[in-house]
């Protein structure tokens, strides 16, 4: 037994309370307690635990609270949790603790006023007004609350974090954290990852646009189910035949992410971008042999397809996409630029100085042209399904406007938008032919491809949005990335062509040919 005089180490302290439950300290639940201490005493307030399922990870945190209430009785510890239940449930464990710990006895105070599972007092010589722990959900109002130290027990959940707008509304509850921390409060989460855009990823997502990692700077505790060597970091509990048998029952995806703690979507979907070739060359034209060349790296362009799907006023749907892809002399497709487009209103303004305000139609149409032009895009396909049916005639005024020299050829729909996108991904990513530009990195593209589910894409067969489907993402970006790898390249005859129509296909366009005739 630990001298009344002597403040106990927190790993003496779990042990005693594994005596009193009469089980045993289990090494892993040993190394937690020491790196939580270490963190505690180096001052270091920024921590993240992450450790497989049933590992006893939220049991050690909860100890670690009652622990740090045994040390310092006026600290005020407030308990973030994906729901109320969940954040309650660890509430409850911490009371339980200080009401049986032999260590704790004196924080029992003699009237059990404030004193339930959802908030609790500990005997305290400060008067303050916060109690020693509460529990809230991480949709709950935390405003005007006070705490020394925030623990966020699982705020990282399937149904929170499955859509990029469930991520950043998740991101927003917890910025709110650093106003209800005291001056030098300390922040700990606890969780396992649910996405590969979890708030605990170590590497920043380009694509979200995020300049870093949303817990950049925390100390990181990250213990997988098994070691790097391949063996259990439980084997009393969890060996060898256990692992396998959770594999065999556990999809790959959640297994990996559940058990190893790796970044990946327990319910990730068919398209795996590790599968993609990414580059950041630029499309390049030179002159050579008296004719213009396309390259990317050392490949030469030989077609390129361009689609346009258009929408209006999309703000909670699909929106207004082009997108090129390029196919080189190896017939391997470079998918190299992709815009989101979006007009504004006559309220918001928007237009380049004194210009008046152009319709929507008109300034999409617009938008398509400078994409085509600084791609050096000959030829454009667009979706005539909807609104779409009287937009290349205003594409084409608006390529005539900025002398760019392309061809608008008008496609109707008729195929599901699930079978499009699978059709397209599934051949091109299955032989391993689709190359990536960085400047397609920092779109929503990967993260819809990463997460598209053929189930989640309510369509009709023209591929609108069906009203009151439960969609779990956008596909947009797929859908017009689709459009191009399934157009057949158009190759146009030689012509004469204006200056700015820059023809580097092999089979066509203009040549320059040099005059040496005497006037």
């Amino acid at each position: 037994m630990i001298p009344s005089t002597q403040t106990a180490r927190f790993a003496e302290f779990v042990w005693i309370w594994d005596q009193v439950l009469g089980l045993g300290l289990p090494s892993h639940h040993r190394k937690m307690a020491d790196w939580l201490e270490e963190c505690w005493n180096a001052g270091r307030r920024e921590m993240l635990l992450m450790a497989f399922r049933n590992s006893g990870k939220s049991t050690i945190v909860g100890l670690f609270c009652a622990w740090l209430l045994y040390r310092d009785a006026d600290l005020r510890i407030l308990v973030l949790a994906a729901d109320l239940d969940l954040a309650k449930k660890m509430v409850r464990n911490v009371k339980r603790i200080v009401e049986r710990h032999p260590l704790l006895a004196g924080l029992v105070p003699d009237r059990l006023i404030d004193w339930g599972s959802e908030r609790f007092t500990v005997a305290r010589p400060g008067v303050l007004r916060d109690p020693s722990m509460q529990a809230v959900g991480i949709g709950g109002n935390i405003t005007g609350s006070r705490a020394d130290i925030v623990i966020c027990d699982d705020v990282e959940v399937p149904k929170n974090s499955d859509t990029a707008h469930k991520r950043n509304e998740l991101r927003e509850k917890l910025s709110e954290i650093s106003y209800v921390l005291s001056p030098g409060g300390a922040q700990l989460y606890v969780g396992t990852p649910h996405s590969y855009y979890s708030i605990y990823a170590d590497e920043m997502r380009p694509e979200t646009g995020e300049v870093a990692p949303f817990l950049n700077g925390f100390s990181r505790f990250v213990l997988p189910i098994v070691n790097k060597h391949g063996a259990s970091n439980w084997p009393e509990r969890f060996d060898q035949a256990a692992i396998a048998a959770i594999r065999a029952r556990t999809p790959a995806h959640k297994f990996q992410s559940q058990m190893m703690l790796e970044m990946v979507a327990p319910n990730a979907g068919p398209f795996d971008p590790a599968r993609l070739h990414y580059y950041d060359d630029l499309a390049e034209i030179e002159y050579a042999n008296g004719r213009m060349r396309l390259g990317i790296g050392d490949r030469t362009m030989v077609a390129s397809a361009c689609h346009f799907d258009p929408s209006f006023g999309a703000a909670k749907g699909d929106g207004a996409v082009v997108a090129c892809v390029y196919i080189c002399d190896q017939g391997e497709y470079w998918l190299h630029d992709i815009a989101w487009l979006r007009a504004t209103s006559p309220l918001e303004g928007g237009q380049k100085g004194d210009a008046p305000w152009r319709d929507e139609a008109s300034q999409l149409c617009a938008q398509v042209g400078a994409f085509m032009a600084r791609n050096h895009l000959p030829s454009v396909r667009i979706e005539t399904n909807g609104i779409g049916r009287f937009l290349p005639n205003i594409l084409r005024r608006e390529l005539k406007a900025i002398g760019w020299a392309a061809s608008v050829v008008e496609h109707y729909e008729a195929t599901n938008k699930v079978t499009r996108i699978e059709d397209a991904f599934g051949a091109v990513m299955g032989a391993g032919l689709l190359h990536v530009g960085a400047a397609v990195v920092k779109t929503p593209f990967l993260r819809q491809l990463r997460e598209w589910h053929p189930a989640s894409s309510g369509h009709n067969s023209a591929g609108h949005n069906i009203a009151g489907h439960n969609r779990v993402g956008h596909d947009d970006g797929l859908d017009a990335v689709a459009g191009c790898i399934l157009a057949e390249p158009v190759r146009l005859p030689r012509v004469d062509m204006p200056l700015l129509r820059a023809d580097w296909r092999r089979n066509g366009g203009a040549f320059r040919a040099e005059n040496r005739f005497n006037p």
